[in-house]
């Protein structure tokens, strides 16, 4: 990885990632400065026929996360919260349209919820039940706000940074959201790989050093201190999943074995996912900024299905690059993920040695749900449209784009405003 990619000093702050567009300033700005400011649109991966005995309502929320959604759908219509299906997670501090199904239930139901963050738009039928990753991508329309300079002067700026993505693509980094508000998440998953409890605790509950609230700060040393009792008075009812971990702890007089298995198989499953999404990261910054560029060696994506072959001569498939039906791909370690050879291997292979896994790690990858994988090094925004307007909020410009599914409009943005913890 470049220098600068990991100079802060703290292991949980955002480690600096390299710009593509880093000869071209950024326009600074601040998104999601209201709520409406963030606009995302869930693009079905299919057409829904209209009949069937799964209900599919199409969702507005505000200001909640998709699972909250889902559990208050679940609390009005008095059913399980798993009965309901959906194809995707949305940001939460943000409006956002999704579609939800619910097999046997009647229309009117749904249209009858009363929610100020909840509104039901539309409703279909279909003949199965949505699942996660049953969605084509996501439509954004972003307005950012407080620019480091006028908007008029900012739109060209930004046009020509659009321009330069949508020619050689957005660098496919996993975005700061995945790794938590600490950006610890990476290092419980690496924890949990393997199988350091001791540790993964200590950076669940403890490290107090790298919270800037008082009462993070006063649990986290409490713990540290021992005091697990007082650490569990002392965390807001709002952090359940830290009170569980320090009640297990307590149930079982600090035995790190038997506590570790109370804890909720979905987070441990979504740290062990960051720790994969961090490794990805790495290995892309060391490609960067030559990600639309192959290498003998490479395992390449073809973007219309999915599928990855090996790059025997990067110089004959370089032009399917160019048109942007191929790209290179990077690792999510797992069983199933396809080591590079040559020039490419150079590049990637000892970055996944760094990590020095043991054939006792793999079992519990596979535990958690990390199978591993290949996932492009880049993605192209479509039917980008750019402007400039002024509303009570003042001035701003507004951005308008489509992304695959899986990729994050955070690291577009970057790219633009040039500022990270966005």
């Amino acid at each position: 990885m470049p220098d600068n990619a990991n100079s802060n000093d703290s292991p949980l702050l955002q480690p600096k990632l390299p710009f593509l567009t880093e000869e071209i300033p950024g326009i600074g700005g601040d998104i999601k400065t209201i709520c409406p400011d963030f606009v995302v649109e869930e693009l079905p991966k299919y057409e829904f026929c209209g009949e069937g005995t799964h209900v599919l309502a199409w969702v507005q929320k505000k200001n909640i996360t998709t699972t909250d959604m889902i559990a208050r759908i679940a609390d009005a219509l008095e059913i399980d919260k798993f009965d309901i299906g959906y194809a995707g997670r949305k940001d939460a501090r943000a409006v956002t349209r999704q579609w939800i199904s619910i097999e046997h239930i009647a229309p009117d139901k749904l249209r009858n919820l009363d929610s100020p963050s909840i509104k039901i738009l539309d409703i279909t039928r279909h003949t199965n039940k949505l699942k996660v990753g049953h969605l084509a991508g996501n439509r954004f329309t972003i307005r950012l706000r407080n620019l480091n300079r006028p908007a008029a002067e900012a739109l060209p700026v930004a046009e020509q940074i659009m321009e330069t993505l949508a020619a050689k693509g957005v660098p496919n980094y996993f975005g700061p959201q995945r790794f938590g508000y600490r950006y610890d998440s990476h290092l419980l998953g690496g924890a949990i790989v393997k199988h350091d409890l001791k540790t993964f605790y200590d950076i669940l509950l403890g490290k107090p050093e790298y919270d800037t609230q008082e009462e993070f700060i006063t649990a986290r040393t409490l713990y540290e201190q021992g005091n697990l009792e007082a650490a569990l008075d002392a965390w807001h009812s709002a952090f359940g999943d830290h009170r569980k971990a320090l009640k297990s702890l307590l149930r079982f007089d600090g035995d790190l074995k038997k506590a570790f298995r109370r804890f909720d198989r979905r987070l441990l499953s979504l740290f062990v996912a960051a720790w994969q999404s961090d490794v990805f990261n790495r290995v892309l910054a060391a490609r960067m900024p030559e990600i639309d560029k192959l290498l003998d060696g490479d395992m390449a994506v073809k973007h219309v299905n999915g599928a990855c072959f090996r790059v025997e001569d990067a110089n004959i498939e370089q032009s399917r690059c160019d048109a942007f039906e191929i790209s290179p791909t990077g690792p999510l370690i797992g069983a199933k993920m396809a080591e590079l050879i040559g020039p490419a291997g150079d590049i990637e292979n000892p970055l996944l040695e760094a990590v020095h896994l043991v054939k006792d790690d793999m079992p519990r990858l596979k535990k958690y749900g990390a199978v591993g994988g290949r996932r492009p090094l880049r993605y192209q925004p479509k039917n980008h449209a750019l402007s400039t307007g002024t509303d009570d909020h003042g001035e701003f410009l507004q951005l308008q784009f489509e992304l695959p599914s899986g990729c994050y409009a955070t690291v577009l943005l970057r790219e633009i405003t040039k500022q990270d913890n966005q």
